[in-house]
C-alpha cells in the first residue's frame, strides 16, 4: 500500500467536499467559520510533505506537513490565506485507523512563566514604532526563520517579538530574563519567547518596549498583537501579529508554531480552541 498517495486521495477527497461535506473536520470548521464572516472560498490548494515514518509489524505512522492555502473573496476585494500545519495518520496493515491536525497546541509546563517574574519599570519613555517595517517582516519570515534569531519549537512569540524589533520597538532588561524584554548574547527575556510572559509584559511595561490594552478587535492597526488564552484558564498560549484588516476592519493575522498567513484574527478554527477562549488585544504605542 502507498501511504502517501491514500494520504494525497484524502486531502483530495476532503476539498472537493468543501463547503458541503457532512464530515466534521478541522478544515471543515474553518471554512465554516469564514463563511460565517462573509467570506466566499473562492479556491483551496494544498500541498503535503512527508517527513517520518514510523513502522512496527503491520502498523504504520506517517508524520506530514500540509501547505494550505484559500483564495478567498469579500465584497470586491480578495486576499489569500496560508497556513502550514502538521499532520499524523495511523494505519493498520491497510487499514486506516486514526488522521489528527494540529494547528495549535496548549502551552507546555516548561513554558508557564508567571506574572510574578516580569519585573516591570514605571518610567515611560516614547518610542517610535514603524509599523509598515513590522508588518513587511512578519510577511517576510510568516514560512521561515531568520538565520540571525534562534528558532524554538513553540516559536509564535519569539516570531511576534521579533516582528516587534523589526518595526523599531526598543528592548530593555539585559542580562536579566526576567526584567524587560529583549534578546542577544545567546540569551533573551522570558517576555520575548514565552507566549505568558510577554501578555504579562505588554500589560504592565511603561518603558521600552510599550502598549495600550483595548477592549476589541477592531480598534487594533497593523503591527498589533493579540493574545490567546484557549482554555480560558488565565494562562495564554499563543501571540500573533495583525498584518491586514478585511473588508469589515477585522485584523488578519500573522503566526509562527503552525504558520500562518492573512488568518482570521479569531482562531474559532483551531485545534486549540475551546468556547472559554479569551483574548487580550494590544495597541503598540508609538
Amino acid at each position: 500500500m502507498n501511504y502517501i498517495d491514500e494520504l494525497q486521495r484524502y486531502w483530495e477527497k476532503i476539498i472537493d467536499r468543501l463547503p458541503d461535506q457532512q464530515e466534521e473536520t478541522w478544515l471543515h470548521r474553518k471554512i465554516q467559520r469564514l463563511v460565517e464572516h462573509g467570506k466566499h472560498i473562492q479556491r483551496v490548494t494544498f500541498e503535503i510533505h512527508p517527513f517520518q515514518r514510523h513502522a512496527y509489524d503491520e502498523n504504520v505512522t506517517l508524520h506530514y506537513v500540509l501547505n494550505l492555502s484559500l483564495l478567498l473573496k469579500e465584497g470586491r476585494h480578495f486576499y489569500l490565506e496560508e497556513g502550514i500545519f502538521r499532520g499524523t495518520v495511523h494505519f493498520q496493515g491497510d487499514k486506516w485507523v486514526h488522521h489528527s491536525v494540529e494547528t495549535e497546541s496548549p502551552l507546555k509546563e516548561a513554558e508557564r512563566i508567571t506574572s510574578a517574574f516580569i519585573e516591570k519599570d514605571d518610567r515611560q519613555r516614547e518610542f517610535s514604532y514603524n509599523r509598515r517595517e513590522a508588518v513587511r517582516y512578519a510577511d517576510r519570515w510568516w514560512d521561515s526563520y531568520n538565520p540571525a534569531y534562534r528558532h524554538f519549537e513553540v516559536d509564535c512569540t519569539n516570531y511576534i517579538s521579533q516582528c516587534l524589533r523589526a518595526g523599531g520597538a526598543p528592548m530593555w532588561g539585559q542580562p536579566n530574563r526576567s526584567k524587560g524584554w529583549w534578546y542577544g548574547s545567546g540569551n533573551w527575556s522570558y517576555s520575548w519567547a514565552v507566549a505568558h510572559a510577554l501578555r504579562w509584559y505588554l500589560s504592565g511595561s511603561r518603558k521600552g518596549l510599550t502598549a495600550t490594552e483595548v477592549s476589541s478587535a477592531d480598534q487594533l492597526s497593523l503591527g498589533d498583537v493579540i493574545c490567546y488564552d484557549f482554555e480560558g484558564d488565565g494562562r495564554f498560549n499563543h501571540n500573533t501579529i495583525v498584518v491586514k484588516k478585511d473588508a469589515n476592519g477585522m485584523p488578519l493575522v500573522n503566526a509562527h508554531t503552525s504558520n500562518s498567513r492573512h488568518r482570521y484574527w479569531a482562531y474559532e478554527d483551531s485545534t486549540a480552541y475551546t468556547p472559554s477562549i479569551q483574548y487580550k488585544f494590544f495597541h503598540i504605542d508609538g
